[in-house]
């Protein structure tokens, strides 16, 4: 066979086989989708294979396919759209690898981000007022998927902190958990907080220039001469 030949062959089979493999990641993808979809239609009690195909518009078989089950197709959605298991786990996992460049600015910007991701995410605020209203395995899973990853993170944290009295690890909890709260009570009723309207660029900007000030006053009192 020619060189030429050979050549043309392996291309052919290369398209035949990405085609394919194309077409399953772009279905996953509605798939995937769809769950949100159903989510803001029918809440979280309108969660089946049935539902979710018909938003999707492909056979139901394809979620067994390619998840598994209707909960590994579910809990691939909520990852997606977690903040800390999506958006900052690339940004943690630098800090975990090279815990020298963790400080004030790196852990603020995780919290802004947290703020930003909430206020914008419809989709993420329907998760987190799901996982704390219903008891759920696929929740809890992805709620102990976070404390796996802060804590990897939080293991440099600490040395920091030993001998000045801070606290960091209730400061941060505090904070995250304010900022959960913040930003559903600004959803659901758009009522002011405190006297602060977090819908309002003046509100929100007040919220993230105290997150940032809590943070910093924390690490001026860190003892950065400790290696973690």
């Amino acid at each position: 066979m020619k060189k030429s030949t050979v050549i043309e062959t392996k291309e052919r089979t290369r398209k035949v086989s990405s085609g394919p493999l194309r077409e399953k990641a772009r279905s996953m993808q509605r798939l995937i989708e769809a769950v949100g979809k159903v989510i803001q239609k029918s809440g979280y009690a309108g969660l089946n294979v049935a539902a979710i195909c018909k938003e999707a518009g492909l056979d139901r078989k394809l979620v067994y396919n390619y998840f598994g089950s209707l909960d590994d197709l579910i809990e691939t959605y909520v990852r997606q759209k977690d903040y800390w298991n999506a958006k900052a786990k690339t940004a943690i996992e630098n800090l975990v690898q090279n815990p020298q460049e963790i400080n004030a600015d790196n852990v603020s910007s995780l919290l802004q981000g947290q703020f930003e991701a909430m206020l914008k995410d419809k989709a993420l605020q329907k998760i987190i007022h799901w996982e704390i209203g219903e008891k759920n395995e696929i929740l809890k899973k992805l709620s102990n998927s976070r404390e796996e990853m802060g804590e990897q993170l939080l293991r440099h944290v600490d040395p920091y902190f030993v001998s000045d009295g801070i606290d960091i690890r209730a400061i941060l909890a505090l904070q995250i958990g304010g900022l959960y709260y913040l930003s559903l009570h600004a959803e659901s009723n758009g009522s002011t907080f405190c006297g602060l309207d977090i819908n309002q660029p003046q509100g929100k900007e007040r919220i993230k220039n105290a997150l940032d000030s809590i943070i910093h006053k924390a690490f001026e009192k860190a003892d950065f001469t400790i290696n973690p």
